[in-house]
């Protein structure tokens, strides 16, 4: 039994079950033992791998829409360059490496990386050398004009799931059975923040909701509404949550969530629905898939301008890369991109305005 098992195994027997969130907030920030703050999970030797490490375009076209963004908000300076959870740092390298040319970006933007993993904020340093970023384990930018991208960064925050019955709805728990870690449900109760989901619901469904992402979605949301600017989310998830999308990553296949405790990447799809509702007073845009987004950004130019110099098994690499990113039975569609944005400003490129 590992250290963090042992961990939470204690704390269940003193406090009883866990709530779902409570658990994965555990084995992913557990100070000593947690995922994320004892590794690198990224690459091939990783645990899973993100659009950016598969090919400079995803973070190129990113870069340049954010800059046109900075241009249509009237080239505001100071304005936040943000990203929450940077991974290795590959896609603000490739913002800034895009951008460059852009007069007056660079000088204007500050950059501000939210990271909590000392390993991920190292990689982060030694990618961004001589552009200054700074970092902060929460979101809390200076009031001033803010661009925002988050990929890949809400499906890992914590979750907690109801099942609905006939008598309300009953929490997904992890406890104890025979001394071994396992999940289990809490009596039914009536809950007023899913009395909306009692409409398109019924007995045996599913639905998630994560106190933590609706809390950033309103912080941003408060802040564009205030300062201006644009938070780009893209991430796998619907429009609205409803199944068990609980799950768990290692060496870059599915594992139990009971097994390998703060050694394998636990996750959930995310509802963007429930970001736009505590985002308000942000709009959002519609929701996009990935594939389609990049295309309209001009990824199919861009991957044919750089196959000119490639050759071999260079230029099969690049070529599958452009597939996983944008191919419907690949990134394409699982993942969807929205923005948030300051009511009356124009939505970003790639972009249309949601409903």
């Amino acid at each position: 039994m590992s250290a963090l098992e042992k961990h939470i195994t204690a704390l269940i027997r003193t406090s009883g079950p866990l709530t779902l969130a409570e658990f994965m907030a555990l084995c992913l920030q557990h100070p000593e033992h947690g995922y994320y703050t004892t590794r690198d999970p990224l690459g091939a030797g990783g645990d899973f791998t993100t659009a950016p490490e598969i090919s400079q375009m995803f973070g190129e076209l990113i870069g340049l829409c954010l800059a046109q963004t900075w241009l249509d908000m009237g080239a505001p300076a100071p304005f936040t360059l943000a990203e929450l959870g940077p991974g290795r740092g590959t896609l603000m390298a490739d913002i800034l490496r895009a951008t460059r040319g852009v007069q007056g970006f660079h000088t204007a933007a500050e950059i501000l990386l939210v990271e909590t993993s000392p390993a991920l904020r190292a990689r982060q340093a030694e990618a961004l050398t001589g552009h200054a970023p700074t970092w902060a384990n929460t979101f809390a930018p200076k009031p001033q004009p803010l661009l925002l991208i988050a990929n890949e960064f809400f499906d890992a925050l914590p979750i907690r799931q109801f099942i609905r019955d006939e008598a309300g709805w009953r929490e997904r728990v992890v406890g104890l059975e025979n001394g071994v870690l396992a999940f289990g449900l809490t009596e039914a109760t009536h809950l007023a923040a899913l009395e909306h989901r009692l409409s398109d619901t019924q007995k045996g469904d599913i639905v998630e909701l994560s106190g933590h992402a609706e809390a950033m979605a309103s912080d941003m949301g408060a802040h564009i509404a205030a300062h201006g600017g644009t938070a780009l989310i893209i991430d796998y998830g619907n429009w609205r949550s409803c199944g068990d999308t609980f799950q768990a990553v290692k060496a870059h296949k599915s594992v139990s969530p009971l097994e390998a405790l703060g050694t394998a990447d636990l996750t959930a799809h995310v509802d963007f629905e429930a970001l736009v509702r505590a985002a308000q007073p942000a709009v959002h845009t519609a929701l996009t898939p990935q594939g389609v987004f990049l295309e309209r950004l001009g990824i199919t130019a861009r991957a044919q301008a750089l196959a000119k110099n490639l050759t071999g098994q260079a230029l099969e690499s690049h070529i599958m890369a452009h597939r996983r990113l944008t191919h419907p039975d690949e990134m394409g569609t699982l993942f969807k991109v929205m923005a948030l944005t300051q009511k009356g400003a124009p939505s970003p490129a790639g972009l249309e305005n949601g409903a």
